[in-house]
């Protein structure tokens, strides 16, 4: 599909109106998710949409965004224009309908946008009236018309100015600047950088030659991304640090108004990234394309290992799941508008069920072309796809032999886990601790009715680089899944956990810096709906304490350090520097570092799984050079334990 041809008389007509306003603010989650920072982030996303919807029309090729010091965003794009021109039926501007009026726009029906990022065109008028102010400018035809909002209500009428107000920078287009409204936005009207980045980077991976400016005023930040490969340059961005097996696979195809565009490529890992979208909306649980490719790529695989593995090396399809390990893939559709049917109002999951005969057909036919016209690529892939196929047979063999002996189910707790006494997971929390000695002072300074501990000697394994059965016969993480009660693999079950706060404790040294990120290795790759979800937590041991007679403070950081010194600089006031939690008494262990009270705690969060699973592969893979680069850079950093 292209936008050749596409209709260029964006004008009044095109505006459609199916009801007003009054919904949004009294039930404003069902438009944009949430009133915490996820509908800041999602107000953000529809205004940037709509110049998204210009371009993907094929009238836009810059968008601008920029976070005013006064909290305001305001976003610019250089399409056409919204419509300022009377509709007679409503004796309103197509602008003021688009702005006020809920389901305004040029997306229904016959309108001037065949494809566009919004499920309903709701985006404008839900932001307006979600915002405490917003001011709108249309520059078309050599004019520059204004109108201003506040929570959804024109305080001025539509009028044609001399200036721009907003510092128009385009010769045509829309700039759309709005204030998040404190009474709707109780918790916050900042948006998360890394959310906006993500959705932003997306988008331009997604159209290419669609420039994006990103200006954050309030830190003076700019960044800036423009991609001509697009969903190919997207695939090397996923696979860079990992060792690749061949070039990236692009297909593109249409039939009718719906296109296919997809790109595969193999990597050495055993990790599966797949990333899908309709129209640029990023569908999070996939979706009737998502199966169709799955399908595909299952049935293509297989037919062509049929004719290139011997009898003896082939006596079994490959799963699903073997073809899927170490696959890079993004899958992108795109679709006319008043069709899309998604399943929840957030989305996240393609429903129409005729996308996927479409994908399926598509996929299957240019990939069956793929292996014929690459044997040594396609050789090499199911080559990759066979050693898969032969370590899921081994491991299955090695977890049946350990859970026969009982390590992983039904088996009691292990010795050296001192539980606690409450049975309500919400709760309970377990600290994992570093060495005997600071697990004998953790267990004598907990608090035993719901702070359980589990020591574990010494460094684990590397996780980034085994497989399952490997895992599970390490007894260090026998004695942790155990003692988790969530199981692991294929009989992981969240409602099982034991604990809702799963606390790392380690060393505030290098080597406790290590185990710890062996440990969120372990997490992440192996356990990770419990990193999802919250549930797991880094504890923050102080650094030094400070004493005179009785008197006594604990320092966490160096700024704490030097900030102390700097004011007691004349009083006799002796300072130790601790080495390890096994320097600190019970007493002392638990009011710095275990009491709820006084304590602090780092819950570790994944806002960007694509961007965590490149840092774990570039800081626990195999591949040196990415590592070398990355400690190089920031060696200047690094705060050494001499």
């Amino acid at each position: 599909m292209t936008t050749t041809g596409q209709k260029n008389d964006y004008s009044g007509d095109s505006i459609t109106v199916l009801e007003g306003l009054e919904p949004v603010r009294k039930r404003p989650g069902m438009y944009i998710g949430s009133t915490s920072q996820r509908g800041v982030n999602e107000s953000l996303r529809e205004i940037i949409d709509n110049g998204v919807d210009e371009a993907l029309a094929g009238f836009a090729t810059k968008i601008y965004v920029v976070l005013e010091k006064n909290g305001y965003f305001t976003v610019y794009d250089d399409g056409r224009g919204i419509p300022i021109d009377n509709v007679p039926k409503y004796n309103k501007s197509a602008l003021e309908l688009v702005m006020t009026m809920l389901h305004a726009g040029g997306k229904f029906g016959q309108g001037a946008y065949k494809i566009s990022g919004g499920l309903h065109g709701v985006g404008a008028s839900v932001v307006n009236a979600l915002s405490e102010h917003l001011i709108v400018e249309v520059r078309r035809e050599n004019q520059i018309y204004r109108q201003e909002y506040k929570r959804g209500i024109p305080t001025t009428p539509l009028e044609k100015h001399a200036q721009s107000k907003l510092n128009m920078p385009f010769e045509t287009g829309t700039a759309v600047s709005f204030l998040p409204d404190t009474e709707i936005f109780k918790e916050t009207i900042e948006v998360s950088d890394t959310y906006l980045f993500k959705q932003i980077k997306d988008r331009a991976y997604l159209i290419p030659k669609l420039h994006f400016q990103i200006e954050n005023k309030i830190t003076n930040d700019k960044k800036a991304y423009y991609f001509e490969g697009g969903i190919t340059s997207l695939i090397r961005d996923m696979n860079k640090g990992k060792k690749v097996l061949h070039d990236p696979i692009y297909i593109k195809d249409n039939e009718g108004d719906v296109e296919v565009e997809v790109a595969i490529q193999f990597n050495d890992s055993m990790i599966e990234n797949i990333h899908s979208y309709v129209n640029v909306i990023n569908t999070l649980e996939g979706g009737t394309h998502l199966t169709g490719f799955r399908t595909a790529l299952t049935k293509s695989v297989n037919t062509y290992a049929n004719k290139v593995l011997s009898e003896k090396d082939f006596k079994e399809n490959f799963s699903g799941n073997d073809i899927r390990e170490g696959l890079s893939a993004v899958v992108y559709v795109k679709m006319p508008s008043d069709n899309l049917q998604f399943e929840g109002q957030t989305k996240s999951k393609l429903g129409n069920s005729e996308i996927q005969p479409i994908v399926q057909s598509k996929v299957n036919a240019h990939l069956d072309v793929y292996f014929e016209e690459h044997p040594r690529e396609g050789k090499e892939i199911i080559g990759k796809i066979h050693l898969a196929q032969r370590a899921r047979f081994a491991a299955k063999a090695a977890k049946d032999a350990v859970l026969r002996k009982g390590a992983l189910e039904g088996s009691a707790l292990p010795g050296k886990l001192a539980d606690c006494q409450e049975k309500d997971p919400e709760k309970s929390e377990i600290f994992i601790v570093e060495g005997d000695s600071a697990g004998g002072s953790a267990k004598s300074g907990r608090n035993r009715k719901n702070q359980a501990i589990l020591p574990l000697f010494g460094k684990i394994l590397n996780t980034e680089r085994y497989r399952l059965d490997r895992v599970i016969t390490s007894d260090k993480f026998k004695d942790l899944i155990v003692a988790l009660g969530s199981g692991i693999g294929d009989q992981f079950e969240l409602s099982k956990a034991r604990y809702h706060k799963i606390i790392i404790m380690t060393d505030a040294d290098i080597d406790g810096s290590h185990i710890k990120t062996l440990y969120l290795t372990f997490f992440f790759r192996h356990l990770t709906p419990l990193v999802e979800n919250g549930f797991v937590y880094i504890a923050v041991p102080p650094l030094f304490k400070a004493s005179k007679g009785k008197k006594k403070e604990y320092l966490f950081t160096e700024e704490d350090r030097e900030k102390f010194l700097a004011e007691h600089s004349d009083e006799n006031w002796s300072l130790q520097r601790f080495k390890g939690l096994g320097e600190m008494n019970a007493e002392e262990l638990w009011e710095t570092t275990m009491n709820p009270d006084t304590r602090f705690l780092k819950q570790i969060t994944v806002e960007d799984s694509e961007e965590a699973d490149e840092t774990f592969t570039m800081l626990m893979g195999e591949e040196v050079p990415p590592r070398k680069k990355f400690i190089t850079t920031h060696a200047k950093l690094a705060e050494l334990d001499v």
